[in-house]
């Protein structure tokens, strides 16, 4: 059994997300916050915490890339692709729509039918899809945009459902726990995530990705946050196909390790969407293998 933080309240995406990770007998817990779940496992409170990473429409979510940046590290052992379709939920009693709440990055994803449908309502930001409806339910606001679940969890009448300006939006999740950790087997499917501290100088990035490009490894997401603390110096957080397990992703970890003042491993997991890596010639893993065995041999002295 295990306890499973998510970014709450309860009602959210992230629910619905951490919903996909549960085992017969796993409890969830909700977290005011992003990082107040992930600390939540670094605490030994939770055994996994379920974060959304990025969306397929808005792009990263800048709170969890700061908070699996510093703080203990947590490695990611699973992700999840959720389709984003919203409700629009007010209450029984509500006559004319004058204000509509939610999370800023929901807000985004319903401009257009809000304009369409609510072209008089005013626009509010809450913290979360889920305290937006809690909010309505309160009385402070006439109606939230929110995720499906959340109909389970407040007494609110649906005023729409399915609502989303993308059809085809998708937010992706993360599970992430403490080490040591048992990492998931390679599929031929992989993602790999780390985050980089690189120096400040001329060609830095270029440097990061040629490592990869050099070994047929497609990069499958690229950011970059500012250093909290030095002006003007970024962390990378790059995703690409592939798993640690394999050679030649040990290879470039190993490289990139080399030019980088630091870099944090988040993990290595099958990719949700199941696309296979893409592999490159002479950039399989049979041939990284191959040619560490010929340089063994020739330290031997058994080839010239």
């Amino acid at each position: 059994m295990s306890r499973i933080a998510y970014f709450g309240p309860v009602g959210t995406f992230t629910e619905q997300a951490a919903r996909t990770f549960m085992a017969a007998g796993d409890e969830l817990v909700a977290a005011e916050t992003i990082p107040k779940a992930l600390d939540a496992v670094r605490r030994g409170e939770a055994d996994a915490a379920c974060v959304p990473v990025e969306n397929s429409v808005e792009g990263a979510v800048p709170a969890t890339l700061d908070s699996l940046a510093v703080g203990e590290p947590l490695i990611g052992v699973a992700e999840a692709l959720l389709p984003v379709h919203f409700s629009v939920l007010t209450r029984d009693d509500v006559g004319e729509i004058r204000t509509v709440a939610s999370h800023p990055h929901a807000l985004a994803q319903v401009r257009k039918w809000l304009e369409d449908n609510l072209p008089g309502a005013r626009v509010v930001a809450a913290g979360s899809t889920a305290a937006a409806a809690v909010a309505v339910q309160a009385g402070e606001f006439d109606a939230a945009v929110t995720a499906p679940v959340a109909v389970e969890h407040y007494p609110l009448k649906v005023l729409a459902t399915e609502v989303a300006d993308v059809r085809d939006a998708r937010t992706r999740f993360l599970l992430m726990r403490r080490p040591p950790v048992v990492l998931p087997e390679p599929t031929g499917a992989d993602r790999t995530s780390i985050v980089a501290a690189a120096a400040n100088r001329t060609g830095t990035l270029a440097e990061l990705l040629t490592e990869l490009a050099t070994r047929g490894i497609n990069l499958t997401r690229l950011d970059a946050r500012p250093h909290k603390q030095n002006f003007g110096e970024y962390r990378f957080f790059i995703d690409f196909e592939g798993h640690v397990a394999e050679p030649r992703i040990a290879d470039a970890l190993a490289a990139l390790r080399r030019r980088c003042r630091d870099v944090r491993f988040l993990g290595s997991f099958a990719r949700a969407d199941g696309v296979a890596a893409t592999i490159e010639p002479a950039a399989r893993n049979e041939d990284f293998t191959d040619a560490a065995d010929w340089v063994a041999a020739v330290q031997r002295g058994e080839q010239a």
